[in-house]
């Protein structure tokens, strides 16, 4: 059966609205890019982190660990956890996409936050689903991979980006991050408790392993709280 198309006014809504996501998500990639820098990458190295990698905890979580003289495992270790959302956002999304060759590799590169949130929440007509999916998978990887590019070569112009406190702006970034997620006391208790034990490790552990170590904790509070439900 040929699929339900989707009211004219209904695409402009969903444009607009991608769109609108795209910029404000954009904004953050500001910051990376000049922490990025700041963490000791080049501007390259930089932009192919957003180009490829493209999902923004696990980009602060990488140049954040780096930046604090974390090795390069703890780094990877942790942005590949924290990306392990995205994979179950993949299962979830497969039936509705039903994409093949090629395209399968690009939706499984727009599986983010905020395109899975745009398309779960416009799930009739199907079609409405698929162009809020990929309308905003593109506006966003545009826009951040853009300002990734600017925060990037404007940190590069300065002799010592350090001397902007950029250090500040990793926890900031990931507090903005969090916030939006942060619904109902299950979330604030995972929060809290994975904050607990990144602050009691640290002072035993080399850079980077204690956030490695609260995102085990939200792992395991993930799969315990999958187990009763």
């Amino acid at each position: 059966m040929p699929s339900t198309p989707v009211p004219p006014a209904h695409r402009r809504r969903i444009t607009s609205t991608a769109v609108g996501i795209g910029i404000a998500t954009g904004a953050y990639a500001l910051s990376f890019g000049a922490i990025s820098v700041a963490s000791g990458l080049s501007p390259l190295q930089t932009q192919a982190v957003s180009l490829l990698m493209f999902t923004g905890a696990s980009q602060f979580a990488l140049v954040g660990v780096l930046g604090v003289g974390g090795g390069a495992v703890a780094a990877v270790l942790t942005a590949w956890l924290l990306g392990t959302r995205n994979g179950l956002y993949a299962l979830s999304l497969a039936p509705i996409l039903n994409v093949r060759g090629v395209r399968r590799l690009a939706a499984a590169q727009l599986t983010i936050d905020e395109s899975t949130a745009m398309a779960l929440a416009h799930p009739d007509p199907p079609a409405a689903s698929r162009r809020a999916f990929w309308s905003t998978g593109l506006a966003i990887y545009v826009l951040w991979n853009l300002g990734t590019l600017v925060g990037a070569l404007g940190a590069a112009i300065i002799d010592d980006p350090s001397t902007l406190g950029l250090d500040a702006a990793i926890p900031a970034g990931f507090l903005a991050l969090l916030w939006p997620r942060l619904v109902g006391r299950t979330m604030w208790a995972v929060a809290i408790a994975g904050a607990v034990v990144a602050l009691a490790l640290t002072p035993v552990l080399r850079p980077g392993m204690p956030v490695l170590a609260a995102g085990l904790v939200a792992l395991a509070a993930s799969w315990l709280i999958g187990r009763r439900s």
